[in-house]
């Protein structure tokens, strides 16, 4: 079965929104002795599920769609190399037992993909009251790194600390990784926050995230996933080309478009509206990008 079906497959089975996929990576991949180049791989990238949120007004599926989501991953005839959760996996809540409790829901619905490896990060919901106690009691370290097939991911912490810092001791941490790799070696870096000043004054941006982007300057080819605006949005610092996932919860207003940031109410004649998912392709020679904004259906 091709991969083209099975991505209509997937687009039939979701009814949700939030993935995003990575194809086509051979083009990244390191040649082997033999000079040929790795497999394609392709990833899915679920984000800002809010375990835990409840308004009917503004998602009355609220308890369902982390759930499709991951019934519409495991149905997928070629399965993903492997997840990542982008943050914001819970909704915030001031008591510290209940926040521990909705990790724990969360843990255990996303335990339920049929993936070998499912990668986590916090979002603000999940760590910022608590500097990311709870999270890594669940699920380990904020930011780490990872290689997969010639790729190197850089798992990026810019919500544990709740001035939404990256933070001095990290960007040495992220100095001395980087240090190691090659400077035209395939960087894709996975965060909550993006990294550039978006729209400041809705908490959409890292305060030191221009530190890390100057890190990140002498290297080809980076490119960055992540959540928390809940809406498709590119943008490019320079070469660094930064990508947006939407929500499994509730899409939020354009940046700056109305006066006060709220999610966006549910519209029962289009169900899941502004909840949706991306296919990437990467082109073999290059590599660039080549995206494909799904729409989300019913059933």
């Amino acid at each position: 079965m091709s991969d083209n079906f099975d991505r209509r497959q997937f687009l039939k089975l979701a009814g949700l929104g939030g993935a995003v996929f990575a194809s086509s990576l051979n083009g990244w991949a390191q040649p082997t002795t033999s000079g040929r180049r790795d497999q394609d791989f392709y990833f899915v990238q679920l984000s800002d599920t809010h375990w835990g949120f409840n308004d009917p007004a503004i998602n009355p599926d609220a308890s369902g769609t982390l759930r499709k989501a991951v019934a519409a991953v495991n149905a997928l005839r070629h399965k993903p190399d492997f997840v990542v959760f982008t943050g914001d996996l819970t909704h915030t809540t001031d008591d510290p037992v209940e926040r521990r409790k909705r990790l724990s829901e969360f843990r255990e619905i996303a335990s339920q993909l049929e993936v070998k490896t499912v990668k986590f990060m916090p979002g603000e919901h999940d760590a910022a009251l608590d500097h990311g106690k709870a999270f890594r009691e669940f699920f380990g370290a904020p930011n780490y790194t990872f290689d997969h097939k010639g790729i190197h991911f850089i798992v990026l912490d810019n919500v544990t600390d709740p001035a939404a810092l990256i933070g001095d001791e990290q960007l040495k941490w992220l100095e001395a990784d980087l240090a190691r790799v090659d400077k035209e070696a395939p960087i894709v870096v996975l965060t909550h926050r993006p990294l550039f000043d978006l729209y400041p004054q809705w908490d959409w941006a890292t305060r030191d995230g221009a530190k890390a982007l100057e890190l990140f300057k002498e290297h080809e080819y980076v490119t960055v996933f992540y959540g928390h605006i809940h809406q498709e949005h590119h943008f490019a610092t320079g070469h660094i080309e930064h990508h947006a996932a939407k929500s499994l919860m509730f899409p939020l207003p354009a940046p700056g478009s109305v006066p006060k940031r709220r999610p966006l109410a549910w519209e029962a004649s289009a169900p899941y509206r502004g909840l949706g998912f991306r296919e990437i392709d990467v082109d073999t020679k290059k590599p660039t990008y080549a995206l494909a904004e799904l729409a989300v259906r019913e059933g």
